[in-house]
């Protein structure tokens, strides 16, 4: 099993969102974030430069089986990209256990 963690833009989350689910990731966490960029100028706006120092953002946490990585995966990266600087980041690690509270199932099954 995978656990991918993805900040992405919160204006791509129902793009991602519905991504996902055309893989077959039907269930995940999300949160929403503020992070510090690596962007340095703030953005002109009618005039009005505004500060992009604190970037408002969403975190996804999805674990899946290791089937469903790389379509998930790519699923976020083609619904999250605008080719822009702030587009955001996806983390992946192993998760070594995973148990259904309701049942006490363990294993690849507590995920579907």
């Amino acid at each position: 099993m995978k656990k991918i963690e993805a900040i992405i833009r919160k204006s791509k989350f129902h793009a991602v969102k519905e991504a996902l689910h055309k893989v077959g990731v039907n269930f995940f966490s999300y949160w929403d974030v503020t992070g510090l960029g690596n962007e340095k100028e703030g953005h002109v706006y009618r005039g009005i430069t505004y500060s992009t120092s604190d970037i408002q953002r969403r975190y996804l946490s999805i674990v899946v089986n290791d089937d469903f990585k790389e379509p998930a995966i790519n699923a976020i990266l083609q619904a999250a990209s605008t080719g822009e600087v702030g587009d955001g980041k996806i983390f992946v690690s192993n998760i070594e256990e995973s148990y259904r509270i309701r049942t006490a199932e363990t294993g690849n099954d507590t995920l579907n």
